[in-house]
């Protein structure tokens, strides 16, 4: 373990700004926040309220002013053998903190104090609540953490459990919770009478224009995780089944398989020229280098709760960057590409539906929802979000916040 520090701040936690002592932020995220856009974009609120730790895998990202960096290969959940004796048992306040990466995150932030706690997702929770000693704590969600991996067998007979566990135990306990989108607020508000603020996944606004077309040409684009479970496969197949206009361009950042899923993807592409992997490219680098396409492609089965109700980081890349899209039907971003124009959707996930969508798209339809995008730019980027953030930060640091409850969380039963 080794914790990194950023150099281009003092690490005086007594430095003063118009005469007050900075606020101490800590933000947990067991994730590489580097390529975590959601993170990114919360650290750049937290900046503007004070001074920021970060702690999560990975290299510390920019602008903060500390980072302790846990080691990638350490698990955020407790998939230990004890761990998973334990899990099975369901003995889940003996195991909430004996996953690796929470480990060693306790034993960097050892001794440390902070004036409000960051948790990113419900593993982070646990560690939030002990860590913070009595300072408030906002847990972003993300997602509907319960069921976020529901459809994998081994998620679903021992995390989900856990998670609900983790969810009954330390929601209550928690300043404010924030999620991605209504729908699933509206989940916690009704399995666990936890009232959230939404802060969703769009990105900064980019001032660009649409690129201009190539004749003959309608430029796919994808960009996510290399992860299974994505569907990237039916995206392949679609525009194998399409004519030679249609090219697609894959940004995939490898997941953590050893890069399995890839080999995976490149075996199915083949030899098809008009189907290209490109290297991944950082979280700010993402949207100029989107807007050389014509049509951002996304397709999800709803094999989770998480998955039905999506509101992906990617869509709102794909409007920023000015293109027309094509999802899957689901609830949430069906309302954004009907209610401002900007793409067609396609009736479900599977490769035909969206080889029949994309083929039946003219130029002169792309055209018009590139338009459509350009001008839904300027109200679907980061600035609420960031607004949402930003006020909810600030009240706990208020000399009046005070965290729902200072005492430790009740057993469960």
């Amino acid at each position: 373990m080794r914790a990194i520090v950023e150099t281009g701040r003092s690490l005086d936690c007594g430095a003063m700004v118009d005469g007050a002592p900075r606020r101490r932020i800590l933000c947990i995220s067991f994730s590489d926040i580097t390529a975590d856009a959601r993170v990114l974009r919360q650290l750049d609120v937290l900046a503007g309220l004070g001074d920021v730790t970060t702690i999560g895998y990975g290299d510390a990202p920019a602008g903060v002013h500390e980072h302790l960096s846990v080691d990638p290969g350490l698990a955020s959940l407790p998939q230990t053998p004890g761990g998973v004796a334990l899990l099975t048992a369901r003995r889940f306040d003996t195991v909430e903190l004996r996953a690796p990466a929470l480990r060693a995150a306790a034993e960097l932030l050892a001794g440390r104090s902070f004036d409000v706690v960051i948790a990113n997702e419900a593993r982070a929770m646990a560690l939030a609540h002990r860590v913070a000693r009595g300072a408030p704590v906002l847990a972003d969600m993300h997602e509907w953490a319960p069921e976020e991996r529901s459809h994998v067998t081994s998620w679903r007979l021992l995390v989900r459990p856990f998670m609900y566990h983790q969810c009954r135990k330390y929601l209550p306990l928690m300043s404010t919770v924030t999620t991605v989108n209504q729908a699933i607020g509206e989940l916690y508000r009704d399995r666990f009478a936890t009232p959230c603020r939404i802060v969703r996944n769009a990105g900064p606004f980019h001032d660009i224009a649409p690129s201009p077309p190539v004749e003959g040409r309608i430029r796919l684009v994808h960009s996510g995780g290399a992860v299974p479970g994505r569907n990237i496969e039916a995206l392949i197949e679609a525009v194998r089944g399409l004519d030679e206009r249609y090219t697609l361009d894959l940004y995939l950042v490898p997941g953590r398989d050893g890069g399995r899923y890839l080999a995976k993807l490149r075996d199915l592409i083949g030899g098809d020229p008009r189907i290209a992997l490109r290297d991944p490219v950082r979280p700010h680098e993402l949207v100029p280098v989107l807007n050389g396409y014509d049509v951002g492609i996304y397709s999800l089965p709803p094999l989770t709760p998480n998955h039905r109700l999506m509101l992906p980081n990617k869509i709102f890349d794909f409007v920023q960057a000015r293109l027309a899209v094509v999802f899957n039907s689901a609830p949430e971003t069906d309302r954004l590409i009907t209610g401002h124009g900007f793409g067609t959707i396609a009736p479900d996930h599977t490769a035909a539906a969206m080889r029949d969508t994309l083929a039946a798209l003219t130029p002169e339809q792309v055209a018009e929802y590139k338009q459509a995008a350009h001008r839904a730019a300027a109200v679907l980027n980061s600035a609420e979000d960031a607004a949402v953030t930003r006020a909810a930060v600030a009240e706990l640091l208020g000399d009046g916040a005070q965290p729902v409850s200072r005492s430790e969380p009740p057993s469960s039963v």
